[in-house]
């Protein structure tokens, strides 16, 4: 006997099962994987590491006081660019996404991470991007 339901919002399948032979009841969960893509700035093409954009976020963010769950919150954030339909995405989009994160919860870890991904070579590429983010605000 099997009885199936979606379940996790739909990202998996739920299904509980019964040993014919004993009767026991279990229940399984099957969930879709796939190795998402990014595509770097040379065209190269490798496996998406959340683990990396983590420790860019740590690194930015470094001696800032920030809620608990901040780092996670904008990891996934960043994993919920890639869906079954966009399998592959830019290094580009990946920064941009954490860049908009970043710019939310602390004006100082945004500078931090823009200062390497955006590759400031001196103090005016700092003013730039200090002008730019008053503007938003």
């Amino acid at each position: 006997m099997i009885d199936s339901r979606a379940a996790e919002q739909g990202r998996s399948i739920r299904r509980r099962r019964e040993c014919s032979r004993c009767g026991h009841r279990f229940t399984t969960y099957e969930r879709a994987t796939f190795e998402p893509i990014v595509i770097k700035r040379d065209g190269r093409r490798e496996p998406f590491a959340a683990a990396k954009v983590r420790i860019g976020i740590e690194q930015a963010l470094a001696d800032r006081t920030v809620p608990p769950g901040t780092v996670e919150a904008l990891v996934t954030e960043t994993e919920s660019l890639f869906s079954s339909a966009t399998a592959e995405i830019s290094a580009a989009a990946i920064g941009d996404k954490v860049l908009e994160g970043l710019r939310e919860v602390d004006e100082v870890a945004y500078l931090r991470f823009a200062s390497v991904y955006k590759d400031f070579t001196g103090a005016r590429d700092f003013e730039r991007e200090m002008a730019a983010l008053e503007e938003s605000n």
